[in-house]
């Protein structure tokens, strides 16, 4: 016997004693997050990745489920409300490069660069010549041993520069390499979104300079194809609705897509190709989701509607979110506040401390949490950890930015986060029972409120990332958009973006010297700069083009 099915049997054993404590009621939500976790969690949806099979069978689950409690449809086709993820560029099957009738491989010999100009040519440059109709050739040498140390050096601006003036000069395409031994970093990045060149731009590894290169009195017969298109896929969040005839409706959210086999580089495993079932990361939060909506049915809470949404495509930067309060099925103005349940799996036995994120988006919250002894909310032992901001790297914060307050659940990060080890047998369930109570309670304490919450504005959170750099500007970027630069989905008080100016929608072309084509770039020109340093942002506001002085 396998010691996963012993550690099973141990758990269902445990839990089996703890049910017994319960009442009817409990025992019978506790067996229902259990089935819910142990379906969404399971090899065979292969880690729920948006706009993969196993994305589908989720959301067919979860439907079911709405429609089995009686639920309305609310998204755009019943309960679904497919959307698209733009992903940026892929190299098509149509990119081909031969030289002398050899066929090169693409990556291992050679790439486009993802700001290069789909065509086809056929020329029989000489490698050492720069001769008008015929593609050039450039040795990056020079450049990065000429900028080695150089912090304001900015590679990709330079290489554009010189592939225009190229252009200016008769060449029709550039083929670079890099025969020093500093790195240049270049690859094709189908999320940099800068401007496309006006001739191809191909790198040549090492191994195919070596191998064509040699002699630079040579001529070569080449035939280039480039074939770059847009990388898309499609996900699907899921709503149901109930509808009390009332003013207001009380969304009720959590996202059920997790990373597949780690596919889009947010995995922090270092194996490849492991399912990443995300039991914790969300399937607890989903599963708190359809339980409450059942809570909800049963309690006949009245004095507000309820939409109960899960979301697709939040790992990849809240997607489902921000596309449903751009494309809303019901009226964005109506909703009193927002509730996200985001990995409310793993409650500590000990500290048993829950966070509750966006206390500070409506004067209400606080009100609530201060109440006591027969008003006060359902806690069993619950200790409180508030966040006031209104913000943070989930689905709340899509609402928050529409002026909508919010709440966010959450129990905590853990060793398994964004591992494969994000397991059912880890999920503590009669904690999550808890988390569900108790937002049972806040949804019950509403109701009774009756009036619609009024909205408080609050600090933003910065988004956390791995890049080193020791200064930001103060945005927070829509991780959406699919245009040139980087566009703020906000704007926090007193920081050095609002100081100088920038607002909500501006989107970022360039820091200083540095060119601003996607979330990367705007990273690296961000680790250029430190504290107390002044420097010219770029960008757009509308259709125009603007300039501005930040101190960082």
């Amino acid at each position: 016997m396998s010691k996963r099915i012993l550690l099973l049997l141990f758990i269902f054993t445990a839990f089996a004693a703890d049910a017994q404590k319960l009442k009817k009621k409990d025992r019978q939500l506790l067996a229902n997050l259990q089935q819910h976790v142990q379906f969404l969690a399971d090899d065979k949806l292969e880690g729920r990745r948006t706009g993969t099979a196993g994305e589908k069978l989720a959301a067919e689950y979860i439907s079911q489920q709405f429609k089995k409690l009686g639920l309305s449809p609310r998204g755009s086709e019943g309960y679904l409300q497919p959307f698209e993820v733009n992903e940026g560029k892929q190299l098509n099957a149509g990119t081909s490069l031969t030289f002398d009738g050899e066929k090169l491989e693409i990556h291992k010999d050679y790439f486009p660069l993802s700001y290069s100009p789909n065509l086809t040519l056929e020329a029989a440059p000489s490698i050492a010549l720069q001769e008008p109709g015929m593609p050039w050739f450039f040795d990056l040498k020079t450049l990065l041993e000429e900028n080695a140390g150089n912090p304001h050096f900015d590679l990709h601006s330079n290489i554009s520069n010189s592939v225009k003036k190229v252009k200016e000069r008769g060449g029709t395409a550039v083929f670079l390499y890099n025969s020093s031994d500093y790195p240049d970093g270049l690859k094709f990045d189908g999320r940099d979104r800068a401007e496309i060149l006006p001739i191809p731009l191909i790198y040549l590894t090492k191994q195919a300079v070596q191998k064509y290169l040699a002699d630079p009195s040579a001529t070569l017969d080449i035939k280039l194809s480039v074939d770059i298109g847009v990388k898309k896929r499609s996900g699907i969040n899921v709503v149901g609705y109930q509808d009390n005839g009332a003013s207001t409706t009380i969304v009720i959210g959590a996202h059920y897509d997790h990373l597949g086999f780690g596919e889009d580089g947010n995995s922090r495993e270092t194996a490849k190709n492991l399912i990443h079932n995300g039991a914790d990361d969300n399937a607890s939060g989903t599963a708190a989701l359809m339980e409450l909506a059942r809570l909800v049915k049963s309690q006949k809470l009245r004095n507000n509607n309820y939409l109960f949404i899960a979301f697709s495509g939040e790992e990849l930067g809240l997607y489902g979110s921000k596309y449903f309060t751009g494309s809303p099925t019901i009226n964005l103005s109506s909703v009193n506040f927002m509730i996200n349940l985001d990995m409310v799996g793993r409650l500590n036995d000990s500290s048993k401390l829950l966070t509750v994120g966006g206390y500070g988006t409506s004067p209400f919250w606080g009100e609530l949490y201060q109440q006591s002894r027969k008003k006060k909310l359902y806690n069993d032992g619950l200790t409180f950890r508030f966040d006031s901001s209104g913000t943070g790297p989930s689905d709340h914060t899509s609402f928050y930015l529409k002026d909508i307050p919010v709440l966010f659940y959450f129990t905590g990060l853990h060793s398994d986060y964004h591992k494969p080890s994000d397991d059912y047998e880890k999920i503590n369930f009669m904690g999550t029972l808890n988390v569900v109570k108790h937002v049972m309670s806040v949804l019950e304490a509403a109701d009774k409120k009756g009036d619609k919450l009024a909205f408080t504005k609050t600090r933003e959170a910065q988004t956390t990332t791995s890049a080193r750099f020791s200064v930001t500007l103060g945005i927070m970027p829509d991780y959406t958009f699919s245009g040139q630069g980087v566009r703020a989905d906000g704007v926090s008080d007193n920081r050095p973006a609002q100081k100088a100016g920038i607002k909500a929608g501006d989107i970022i072309l360039s820091i200083g010297d540095h060119k601003v084509t996607s979330m990367e770039t705007y990273m690296q020109a961000l680790g250029k700069f430190k504290k107390g340093d002044k420097t010219t942002v770029t960008y757009q506001r509308g259709s125009e083009t603007l300039s501005t002085t930040v101190e960082f």
